[in-house]
């Protein structure tokens, strides 16, 4: 077994390294999209949003209702994009570490 300070070391190591990934999140795009490709959403792994497109299609006074549904599904596409990329980011990160399982991290 390790000694107490060869375990703070490493969490400590792990705390970095987890910063790091999370400042990373933010430079990976991801693009969320609904009606077809209609309206479209950009954001960042970290969930911050970069750029919206509606089609000019859409830009109708009687389509207001269904473009409202559109942005909300575009953006929620998007959301789940990030949360998978960032899942995914932070598995990477962990994967070599001795943790017990069901241990989420950050703490």
């Amino acid at each position: 077994m390790k000694s107490l300070e060869d375990i703070m070391a490493m969490a400590q190591n792990v705390q970095a390294e987890l910063s790091k990934a999370q400042e990373n999140l933010d430079t990976i795009e991801v693009e969320g999209a609904s009606g077809g490709g209609l309206v479209k959403v950009r954001a960042s792994a970290k969930g911050r949003i970069i750029g919206i497109h509606i089609d000019d299609s859409l830009l109708n006074p009687s389509e207001k209702g269904m473009l409202e549904d559109l942005l909300a599904a575009a953006f929620n596409d998007a959301r789940a994009k990030a949360d998978a990329q960032s899942h995914e980011a932070m598995s990477k990160m962990t994967s070599g570490l001795p943790l017990p399982p069901g241990f989420k991290l950050p703490f």
